[in-house]
């Protein structure tokens, strides 16, 4: 009877392979014709950044990947790849090596727009299509790119999620999320389906539970003309906070089907101006309906918002108290996100300019604007001297500080004076509250490290 029983199994298990290998075989040239279109145009990205983390001026390598969309080549990476660069470089395919510069990028989407320094008489590269349609979950995905420096590679999963919501990951993207393997270096690959097509860019990874975030083509494709017209993503602002409908993070839960909450403005901005208020309920921009029922709806609604004229009116529908208003609002240029930062190494420290978009707890403290202390040297004079990372500087010597320029006039004039003057004082806003300090500067503390 043993016997038998396992003569049964060593026959299924060779019925289970008959059947199993060809599909297994025609599944994998699925794959490798998928590799085949886009591999070509896979690029490994090297770049060397201005480092100011530490209170004094550096650079340091770091490495992603990118993908060749046009034969003159440009290529899109994400944005943090090369934030701060001084220097890309690009290795292709086919072992061939070019230098690259930044066309656009954007911060908010985390997306980047370069183009191969190559002379046009030899620019003739393979590229990679951006697929314009959506995906749905359980479709196979391939995540190609450099990972950890390494050379090129293909990891396969699933699409496990199509309109993932990332708290203050992207404002204007709902993400893609693969249990396609993205280690770091993968960031700026490309996401491919098994046509070959580029259904995304891969940015984020997560170590612990396998999965990792896409920003989907569709969205992508939305920006990119901006991105080599103007080398940004000219996003509106109106300055409003949204809440969903159904907020299953915060347990509120309105009772309305259309619209979305104002939770609140943003100090200056053109919704505050307006006379927007908390709890107000926006239903109409220029007559088109609006509405956000869960989270996974906000990002479609900053889209549409953020691609309107600037400076020019739109009427915004909205209910108070029961009763339905209107307020004309002009949206202005959203511009920078991050603030200019400089260092100035013989007082010790970093001073970065406050933006209300990366810095609003600051821009709280400072709603004019104003530069402060994003990083001091160990050991320096500034720390030394009681400075602190995140004091908001408002005056050195009585002098006002108001932006990053005020500041190096100050300092080129101290650096003129030493060293019979080799001291100021420094008036600071430490969250809230005012603090005064002596800097001391005679001492070149930078130098003396290096020797």
């Amino acid at each position: 009877m043993k016997k038998r029983l396992l003569i049964s199994c060593a026959a299924c298990a060779v019925l289970v392979a008959g059947c199993l290998g060809p599909r297994q075989s025609d599944f994998r040239d699925v794959v490798l014709q998928a590799k085949a279109k886009v591999f070509p145009a896979l690029v490994y990205v090297r770049v060397v950044c201005k480092d100011l983390g530490e209170g004094k001026e550096g650079k340091l390598t770091a490495s992603g990947s990118g993908f060749i969309i046009s034969k003159d080549g440009e290529l899109l990476t994400n944005h943090h790849v090369i934030d701060k660069a001084v220097e890309v470089r690009c290795l292709l395919s086919d072992g061939t090596s070019y230098d690259a510069k930044v066309i656009g990028s954007d911060k908010d989407m985390d997306v980047a727009l370069l183009k191969l320094e190559c002379p046009k008489d030899k620019a003739d590269f393979p590229v990679a299509e951006l697929s314009p349609d959506s995906v749905r979950v359980g479709d196979v995905v391939l995540a190609m790119g450099a990972p950890w420096g390494l050379a090129r590679s293909v990891t396969m999963g699933i699409v496990s999620c199509t309109d993932r919501y990332l708290d203050k990951c992207g404002q204007y993207t709902l993400w893609y999320q693969t249990d396609a393997a993205i280690s770091p270096g993968n960031s700026g690959g490309p996401l491919v389906d098994t046509e070959g097509r580029v259904i995304g860019i891969n940015a984020r990874g997560n170590m612990y539970g396998g999965q990792a975030f896409t920003i989907p083509s569709p969205t992508v494709l939305e920006v990119l003309p901006h991105l080599r017209k103007s080398g940004n993503a000219n996003w509106s602002w109106l300055g409003f906070q949204f809440q969903p409908l159904h907020d299953f993070n915060r347990n509120a839960y309105f009772p309305y089907t259309n619209g979305v909450i104002v939770a609140g403005t943003d100090l200056g901005s053109p919704a505050r101006k307006a006379g927007f208020k908390a709890n107000d309920r926006v239903v109409a921009v220029n007559g088109s309906p609006v509405t956000a029922l869960n989270v996974e709806d906000l990002p479609a609604l900053e889209r549409k918002l953020g691609r309107l004229d600037v400076g020019k009116t739109v009427k915004i529908d909205y209910m108070r108290g029961g009763k339905t208003l209107s307020a004309s609002v002009a949206p202005r240029e959203k511009g920078k996100v991050e603030g200019e930062e400089k260092v100035f190494s013989r007082w010790g420290f970093t001073a970065k300019e406050i933006n209300r978009f990366n810095e609003p707890d600051l821009a709280f403290f400072a709603p004019s604007g104003g530069v402060y202390v994003a990083a001091t040297s160990w050991e320096g004079n500034a720390a030394n001297s009681g400075l602190r990372r995140r004091d908001i500087i408002k005056s050195m010597d009585d002098v006002s500080v108001e932006t990053i320029e005020d500041l190096d006039e100050l300092y080129k004039k101290a650096l003129k004076e030493l060293p019979s003057k080799s001291r100021m004082n420094v008036v600071v806003d430490r969250r809230g509250r005012e603090f005064r300090f002596v800097l001391k500067y005679l001492e070149d503390t930078e130098k003396d490290d290096l020797q």
